[in-house]
């Protein structure tokens, strides 16, 4: 016999929502992320945020080490009145001891939201099949929609012009990775110009090309794949990501040669871009490598606002894919639990 949980979140809820990657929303679904952004943000400033994770508790697994994704979902729970727990592969059985599968059903019944971080996309999709709680990709080796969304965020904080978000254009330096592939899907949502640019051997698989083409379709966007350096020149904002990952450690000298110098962020190539062309970089960044320190600490570089909104957003991410099924007792059915309880704590 199946009994209730005893959880606050309404399991087994319709129109559930996961955040798997950013190409899932709309763009008004997008900017209404954004604006609670915006609002927390500011409650943030004046150091009066709503307690809306009040009660509720994020699950936060993580495969591959983390700064930003960990202290800003960690921070985040903890500003809005809740609670986070991290969860290595030394803590729990994920996919070892204990199956994913029952791995997510529990994590469900104990907690309000799953954040995953993974190795692969195969854990994170276990995690989705089971779970009965919202699931947050963290970062898996497709997509980073909890980046894209803090980009989003920081590109439009620094618009002081009037323009659109559709009224620009982005260009990728560097290999065909996760935050690439997140970035060119969203931009092509959003109806942006975007551009890869790096060596040939490193472009996007032409499967994803052929996606973002076709929101491009409908936007209004345009993709370009390139090997040609001087296609910064119309960009309105230059991104920069590392050459190689924790997991191509062993490709680390190949790739460099491969990128270096050519497609290094300098401040020689920041002058080649748009007149006022902003500077964004997911961090960590490697000085020397990908992007030169003085080009990073620029005037023009939003980096460090950019890891800043990381926090903005989960706080955003946390309140949204919750606040819908929230359970709020009434004060009579508060006083109701604490009197049974009382009365029953005398007896003791």
């Amino acid at each position: 016999m199946k009994l209730p949980s005893s959880s606050a979140t309404d399991l087994n809820k319709k129109n559930m929502e996961h955040m798997v990657s950013m190409k899932d929303f709309s763009v008004e679904e997008m900017d209404r992320m954004m604006e609670l952004m915006s609002y927390l943000k500011e409650a943030r400033q004046d150091n009066a945020i709503p307690q809306l994770f009040k009660g509720k508790s994020v699950a936060m697994i993580f495969e591959a080490g983390s700064t930003r994704t960990r202290v800003s979902f960690e921070v985040a729970a903890t500003l809005l009145g809740g609670h986070a727990l991290f969860l290595s592969p030394k803590d729990i059985h994920l996919g070892g001891k204990e199956s994913i599968d029952d791995t997510s059903r529990v994590l469900s019944r104990m907690c309000d939201i799953i954040m995953a971080r993974t190795n692969s996309p195969e854990t994170l999709d276990g995690l989705l099949k089971m779970s009965t709680v919202p699931v947050i990709n963290g970062l898996d080796t497709r997509f980073h929609p909890t980046q894209m969304l803090a980009d989003l965020f920081t590109i439009k904080e620094h618009i002081t012009d009037g323009r659109a978000l559709s009224d620009l254009t982005l260009a990728f330096m560097g290999d065909a990775t996760d935050v690439c592939r997140s970035l060119m899907l969203t931009c092509a949502k959003y109806g942006m110009g975007f551009k890869q640019i790096g060596p040939k051997k490193y472009h996007m698989e032409q499967a994803w090309i052929d996606l973002a083409e076709a929101f491009c379709a409908e936007s209004g966007g345009h993709i370009e794949i390139t090997d040609d350096v001087d296609q910064i020149r119309d960009c309105d904002v230059v991104y920069g990501d590392s050459f190689y990952w924790v997991t191509q450690t062993d490709e680390k000298a190949e790739r460099l040669a491969a990128f270096m110098p050519d497609y290094v962020i300098t401040e020689e190539l920041m002058a080649k871009a748009k007149p006022g062309a902003m500077l964004l970089h997911c961090l960590p960044a490697n000085d020397q490598e990908e992007i030169t320190r003085g080009a990073l600490e620029s005037e023009y570089s939003v980096a460090f606002d950019e890891a800043e909104n990381r926090l903005t957003a989960q706080m955003a991410i946390l309140v949204y894919f919750t606040h819908k099924h929230t359970h709020l007792p009434s004060a009579d059915v508060v006083k109701k639990h604490e009197a049974k309880i009382g009365d029953f704590l005398k007896t003791l």
